[in-house]
């Protein structure tokens, strides 16, 4: 029997002390390395991820894509499992993982993930099967250099038929608290576009009918309409935000620092 192919967990953290205890310890079990970069956190994350045993790097935030290529960089191991604090691997993605034999370098594993708002699962609109490739040979695949909703290149995909579990949200409040970091961090990546008053409106109402309509939200629900409102929501901050950065004129020389809004 071949020997198991060592993997590395690689997370970033920016304020996780809530949730990275748990992450650590959901992935112990299948990862023989946890590396963590870390965007200067203000809270406990830092130490309790230390004295769980992690290996911990300090980074300002570099962006989505490039702070967690960086991560992968970092481990020892060139199998690679990329995942956030708030999310876990279900019973079934772990044992899944643990019956790979990880023997073609070119494959990145995908998998369906459910998001949470509390304990409530959002299975509307395009927020399930939510795909992702998490597990990857690091010498094959990499993240791409988008600073916002970064996603790992890879040369094959394979779809597992596991869960992970996305605890995205507390409740509502915090699910528009976060929203504003995100349009703030996408607001920074998207600081030269132009855009204008109609543009704005064009972007917020396509967001909107694209779940809704398109995704089906219209058949869903109260959560249909909530992750549709929410997205139309989104995406006007967004553009907001973009125009008011030029308005001022720091389109040039705008930095985005995390911990100014969370």
């Amino acid at each position: 029997m071949c020997e198991r192919k060592k993997i590395s967990a690689a997370i970033i953290t920016f304020n996780e002390e809530k949730n990275i205890a748990g992450c650590i310890k959901n992935v112990r079990g299948i990862c023989d390395e946890i590396v963590i970069v870390d965007s200067l956190s203000k809270d406990n994350t830092v130490k309790i991820a230390q004295e769980l045993g992690a290996k911990v790097v300090s980074e300002k935030y570099l962006g989505d894509g490039p702070q967690k290529q960086l991560a992968t960089s970092l481990t020892t191991n060139n199998w690679v499992l990329s995942i956030d604090a708030d999310e876990r691997l279900d019973k079934d993605a772990i044992k899944e993982i643990k019956g790979l034999a990880l023997d073609d370098e070119t494959i990145g594993y995908s998998f369906k993930r459910k998001n949470y708002v509390g304990e409530r699962w959002l299975n509307v609109s395009d927020f399930y099967p939510d795909r992702k490739v998490r597990l990857f040979n690091k010498l094959q695949s990499k993240y791409a250099d988008k600073k916002g909703h970064s996603y790992v290149q890879c040369q094959k995909e394979v779809e597992l038929n596991v869960n992970i579990l996305h605890y995205a949200y507390e409740n509502y409040s915090h699910w528009i608290r976060k929203y504003n970091f995100l349009s703030s961090r996408d607001a920074w990546v998207k600081k030269n576009k132009s855009i204008s008053g109609f543009s704005i409106l064009v972007h917020s109402f396509w967001a909107f009918f694209k779940k809704y309509i398109l995704r089906g939200g219209v058949f869903q629900g109260m959560d249909g309409l909530t992750v549709s409102l929410f997205s139309a929501f989104f995406n006007y901050v967004k553009y907001v935000k973009v125009k008011e950065i030029q308005e001022i004129g720091k389109n040039k020389n705008h930095s985005f620092d995390p911990g100014k809004y969370r």
